[in-house]
């Protein structure tokens, strides 16, 4: 008779994280792209949802598979929550990324993700609203210790002597913001106390009809500052790092043209610093995920104005000086994986500057929609296109203006340069108009290759242009 091992009792094991099977991609164009990419060298399967307007986008003929969620105007198709969630329970995905735009940082959109049985691939959905909330935001940080901009804490009064007694407190000029801002909208500067209470009245109006959310609140105005982001990773477990920094003052209206890591001109003592005190107020709220603190930079100092809590359009930057996957990164700590580095292990190589390719006219930005007749991206050594477009692909007027992106590195800050010059002369896109003439004459501009220009500069430049005229 076969006898058999008597079974015995054993201490639970620790639950090992399990990676997905399948990503519902909750976003278009290039992001959506990039993420099925991730998703395809993890072994991943991939589910895109796309508008009426965007049935012939690449990324939805690559992936496995593609549910149409609505006609063309967003807020009937990727700002569509019951859609989306439909989409991911008809195709059993597991999580949904939200890229990053449209609700990606939509506290209610993450909360109703979990809790209809998926994983969102980000930060919890209080952290999105402490974080999405400036007031709260900057509250958050000056208790974790990083720098914020001189201002008073909380939301302005409605007593209009008390919101001048602030201002004169603070010193002129001092920028009025939505305390639900972003994207550069919600903001006013007022340079006399005469403009001030009804710049508040117009700011507060504006917040409302824009978020829903007609607070407001005040700080100083630096008059030539430099943008300048942290991005960091944490994951469930307590541990963060940061990925270094990107200078992102290349700007215009608040939107950026121009990208690149690390900062010029910064003592990289100085970027540690900063840097590990992002990381460690991630700790201290539980942050989870990729995210990025950006801040105003100047005369040696920082100043914390907001974190984005999703993955940056300008990524990418920072992937070719670390060599980190962000989105993958993203992907593993949403599935519980610890983080499979130190800060010690993260090393900084080279420089990387990511031009954003638009359809737009190069100097007064009217979007051009349409068909691309020719398509024809660059090479070479250290050469990255992060684009969904091709040739005959029509561009829908329905959507952000940003076709691409196009990505140069270098062991020097010299040699990223020149090689984007050569890259921005071999790209050819016709049919439509695109921003690369723009993107040439900044390559060439000597304050830019000096390094360090401040987020008023392009401005500056372009008015200068027009005055000429």
């Amino acid at each position: 008779m076969a006898m058999f091992p008597r079974k015995t009792s054993t201490p639970a094991k620790p639950e090992t994280p399990i990676m997905f099977d399948k990503i519902l991609i909750a976003n278009r164009g290039e992001i959506a792209l990039r993420i099925q990419r991730a998703c395809r060298e993890m072994g991943i399967k991939t589910v895109a949802v796309h508008s009426v307007a965007d049935a012939d986008a690449k990324y939805v003929k690559l992936a496995d598979e593609s549910v149409c969620i609505g006609p063309a105007p967003s807020n009937q198709s990727y700002l569509h929550v019951p859609a989306i969630i439909s989409a991911a329970e008809v195709t059993d995905a597991q999580a949904i990324h939200p890229g990053y735009g449209f609700l990606s940082e939509n506290a209610d959109f993450a909360e109703r993700v979990e809790k209809s049985g998926f994983v969102f691939i980000g930060p919890r959905a209080e952290t999105i609203r402490l974080m999405g909330d400036k007031v709260s935001a900057k509250a958050a940080m000056v208790k974790a210790g990083v720098p914020c901009v001189p201002g008073v804490e909380g939301a302005l009064p409605d007593d209009p002597k008390e919101i001048m007694r602030i201002a004169k407190f603070i010193g002129y000029p001092v920028i009025i913001k939505a305390a639900g801002g972003g994207g550069g909208r919600g903001m006013r500067v007022v340079h006399t106390e005469a403009a001030l209470l009804n710049a508040v009245t117009m700011t507060k109006t504006e917040a409302q009809a824009a978020f829903n959310n007609p607070m407001v609140y005040m700080e100083k105005f630096l008059e030539n500052p430099r943008h300048i982001e942290i991005q960091i990773l944490a994951d469930q477990h307590g541990n963060a790092v940061y990925l270094g920094e990107r200078d992102c003052s290349m700007q215009r209206r608040h939107q950026k043209i121009i990208e690149e890591a690390p900062a010029p001109l910064l003592n990289t003592k100085l970027r540690d610093k900063i840097g590990e005190r992002c990381a460690e107020a991630c700790r201290k709220i539980g942050y989870r995920g990729a995210g990025t603190f950006e801040f105003l930079y100047e005369n040696g100092e920082f100043y914390f104005i907001e974190m984005n809590t999703r993955v940056q359009v300008e990524h990418p930057v920072s992937e070719m000086i670390t060599g980190i996957d962000i989105v993958q990164q993203q992907i593993r700590i949403a599935a519980g994986e610890k983080l499979p580095f130190r800060q010690r292990d993260i090393h900084f190589r080279g420089h990387a500057i990511e031009c954003r390719i638009n359809a737009e006219h190069p100097y007064t930005f009217v979007p051009s929609p349409g068909r691309i007749n020719t398509w024809h991206v660059p090479g070479g050594p250290g050469i990255r296109v992060d684009s969904h477009v091709y040739a005959n692909y029509f561009i829908p007027p329905n959507y952000d203006s940003m076709i691409g992106k196009l990505i140069a590195y270098g062991d020097t800050r010299e040699q990223a340069i020149a090689r984007m010059r050569t890259a921005l002369s071999e790209m050819a896109v016709e049919g439509i108009q695109t921003n690369i003439p723009l993107h040439q004459e900044l390559m060439q501009d000597a304050a830019f290759v000096r390094g360090g220009t401040n987020i008023h500069y392009l401005e500056n430049k372009l008015a200068e242009r027009t005055k000429g005229k």
